[in-house]
C-alpha cells in the first residue's frame, strides 16, 4: 500500500503544452544553449518515457505499428549518456524530440490523449 500511495502522491498529469514547449525549443531556429541543453535533455527524456508508457498501457487498445516503430526507436535514446560537446548533445536532443514529436502526434490523432492547446 505504502508503494501505491507513493506513486500517487509522485504522479503528475501529463502535461501536453510542456511537450510541445520543449519540442519548439529543440527543433526551434536556435540551438538551445549549453546551459539549457542538459535540462532540455532530461525533460525529452521524461516525455518520451512517459508517451511511451501510455502508448502500451492499456491491452484493449494495443499501440498501432507505427507507435511500436516509435518507441523502438526511442528506447536507446532514454538511457544514452549526454554527450560532453555541446555540438553532440543538442544533435541527440533534437533526435530525441523528433521521435517524441512524431509519438504524441500519433497519440493524440490515435486518442490516447488529449491536445489541450
Amino acid at each position: 500500500m505504502r508503494h501505491v500511495l507513493k506513486r500517487i502522491t509522485a504522479w503528475s498529469p501529463l502535461d501536453v503544452e510542456a511537450i510541445f514547449d520543449d519540442l519548439d525549443t529543440t527543433i526551434g531556429n536556435q540551438p538551445p544553449s549549453k546551459a539549457a541543453t542538459p535540462a532540455l535533455v532530461e525533460r525529452l527524456r521524461t516525455h518520451l518515457t512517459r508517451l511511451s508508457a501510455i502508448t502500451v498501457a492499456d491491452p484493449k487498445f494495443p499501440p498501432t505499428d507505427e507507435m511500436t516503430q516509435l518507441i523502438e526507436r526511442g528506447r536507446p535514446m532514454q538511457d544514452a549518456r549526454l554527450p560532453a560537446d555541446h555540438q553532440q548533445a543538442v544533435g541527440v536532443a533534437r533526435r530525441m524530440a523528433s521521435v517524441t514529436s512524431d509519438l504524441v502526434e500519433k497519440l493524440i490523432a490515435a486518442r490516447y490523449i488529449k491536445d489541450d492547446a
